[in-house]
């Protein structure tokens, strides 16, 4: 029992020698140098390690002046605040990396860290933005939403990529069977696309460079529109053979003349591929539109400089 008692009050001992005073009021000074104070925290729950993956919310303010730096909620992209990273190694004694291992999923905390720190080695800017001054901290209010392992994140992206291979098995059957339902009896070109045209237009046909002018609907194989220019104030306008449109209209267009109409029909290697497009067009999808070439014109010669 004396032992035991012993060696608790050994490692009570410890932990206070740890966690120091801090200079800010409400904050307590770990030993690595932050400043922390937990609004909810989890003492036993797990940490996130190196290599590990945190999704976090947080709030940056100057101090003292609590002026606002950034706010998580302002800048995700999907709107919900949260942010998503594979934890780094520490970037200085007393990082944001280093707040973020002492928590546990649920947990919220403040965190005073060292401002030169956090922008010379953290950002790596060679200078300390305009607004901040040597020797300020900034307030780091942090809520730990979730943390996933590297081993999930592995296993994680396995399945993910197993997902992405099947679709790219599953897609030359699929539009197969698409041609052959529809009837389609044009031979494809060498990219895999299939042009079929509905209506014969007049005059030339337009090259890279030129400035064409478009109407167009945009369909998946099972006729559900994901995009059209009509009702649009203007038809759609592009310089040809400039990457500016995914590479199956590039060539489709190049095949129209003014006036004409055409349908065609891609494969995900000439539209959108492995990555699909704005949630509405999955990976790996074969796509169907219909086209008409209202215009196209010569993009005007760039200006001369003198002496050329």
């Amino acid at each position: 029992m004396n032992k035991t008692l012993i060696v608790l009050s050994a490692a009570a001992l410890a932990g206070l020698a740890s966690c120091k005073k801090s200079d800010f009021e409400g904050y307590t000074k770990a030993e690595n140098g932050l400043h922390y104070q937990f609004f909810n925290h989890d003492e036993n729950g797990t940490k996130p390690q190196i290599g590990d993956g945190v999704s976090f919310k947080y709030v940056f303010t100057l101090y003292p002046k609590d002026s606002l730096l950034v706010n998580s909620s302002q800048v995700s992209q999907d709107g919900t605040g949260i942010t998503k990273f594979i934890m780094p190694k520490s970037s200085f004694v007393g990082s944001i990396e280093d707040a973020l291992m002492m928590m546990s999923v649920n947990d919220s905390a403040s965190f005073m860290v060292n401002a030169d720190s956090f922008f010379l080695k953290t950002n790596q800017m060679t200078a300390l933005p305009p607004y901040v001054k040597p020797g300020e901290f900034i307030k780091v209010n942090l809520k730990l939403v979730e943390i996933k392992t590297k081993a999930e994140l592995d296993k994680n992206q396995k399945e993910q990529e197993d997902r992405m291979a099947k679709m790219a098995e599953e897609e030359k059957p699929i539009l197969e069977k698409y041609i052959a339902d529809n009837k389609i009896t044009v031979a494809p070109t060498a990219s895999g696309l299939y042009y079929i045209e509905t209506k014969k237009g007049k005059g030339a046909h337009p090259k890279p460079g030129d400035i064409v002018t478009v109407q167009y609907k945009g369909m998946l194989l099972d006729g559900k529109e994901f995009d059209s220019s009509y009702g649009r104030p203007e038809p759609f306008k592009f310089i040809l053979g400039q990457g500016q449109v995914i590479p199956g209209w590039d060539e489709a267009i190049q095949l129209m003349a003014k006036g004409g109409t055409a349908k065609i029909v891609l494969p995900s290697a000439i539209g959108y591929g492995a990555r699909g497009a704005g949630g509405v067009i999955p990976p790996f999808s074969p796509l169907v539109f219909e086209v008409e070439l209202v215009n196209f014109e010569a993009a005007p010669a760039a200006p001369q400089m003198p002496g050329q």
